[in-house]
């Protein structure tokens, strides 16, 4: 199973579209962006998909909008994880940033190790709607109620003109421009920020695959029949392929080429 994969794993050269493509069609959704899946819900979901009746959907908040929340539905997550022994460190605090690559690259762990499960098979019997209903069902109940609430605490202090206790036409309609003109003006805000994450996004990409292609070609060098087989060479793919920092032992590398280059200089001395 894909638990531990490396960055040059060809999961981590799965667009952005693609994946998009693949939790839309499974999950019946229709996400834009990667980082509309911040909330983990997402996640959980796929798991649950991918591991019927494993994952509690009732304590899934598919409405998550605060770190608070978010770091709840990644908490069933990590259990789900433990559960089923999923060696996978989930950087919480990074996610519910809401960072695209951050969640990209989670994503693109979540799409192999899911493809690698029962070969990647979609559950046919599985109803992604259904199930979400069942996170959803007390807390929309519950905003029910409060949205109720908040309507009838509106007509108490809005009633209409002519009863000597609330506000009159005139003055309702002044509200209403002022309130139109700062929804305008909030929303031509949030369009130039969305315009300038857009750019940053851009940026981004192109960084990372300007370093992929770098690490592409040090592999390509590690490769060649003359060197894979040079110390030197065997720890730089042992680095490249590491999952963690654990796995690439740097140090106990950095003492086996210096064994290796004492034993050359001693040779060629002799």
């Amino acid at each position: 199973m894909a638990t531990n994969i490396g960055i040059m794993d060809s999961a981590y050269f799965v667009g952005r579209n693609e994946i998009l493509s693949w939790i839309n069609a499974r999950l019946q959704l229709n996400l834009s962006r990667v980082e509309e899946a911040a909330s983990g819900a997402v996640q959980c979901q796929m798991m649950d998909m991918t591991y019927p009746g494993v994952v509690p959907m009732h304590k899934v908040n598919f409405d998550a909008k605060t770190e608070y929340d978010m770091i709840q539905n990644y908490k069933v997550l990590q259990d789900v994880f433990n559960k089923l022994k999923i060696d996978k460190h989930i950087e919480v605090n990074k996610l519910v940033k809401g960072r695209p690559l951050d969640n990209l690259e989670f994503l693109q762990w979540l799409k192999r190790y899911c493809d690698s499960i029962n070969g990647g098979i979609m559950n046919e019997n599985y109803n992604p709607v259904e199930r979400r209903s069942k996170g959803g069902r007390e807390r929309n109940h519950k905003g029910f109620q409060k949205n109720s609430k908040s309507l009838q605490a509106n007509n108490l202090h809005y009633p209409g003109s002519g009863d000597g206790t609330g506000l009159n036409r005139s003055s309702g309609t002044m509200q209403g421009k002022t309130g139109t003109a700062a929804v305008g003006m909030e929303v031509q805000a949030l369009s130039k920020e969305i315009k300038d994450l857009k750019v940053s996004v851009d940026l981004l990409e192109k960084e990372r695959d300007f370093y992929f292609a770098k690490l592409r070609d040090i592999e390509i060098l590690c490769q060649i029949p003359e060197l894979e087989h040079l110390p030197l060479a065997v720890a730089v793919k042992k680095i490249l392929y590491a999952a963690d920092a654990k796995e690439s032992g740097l140090a106990e590398d950095e003492e086996t080429i210096a064994e290796e280059t004492d034993v050359d200089n001693n040779t060629s001395m002799n």
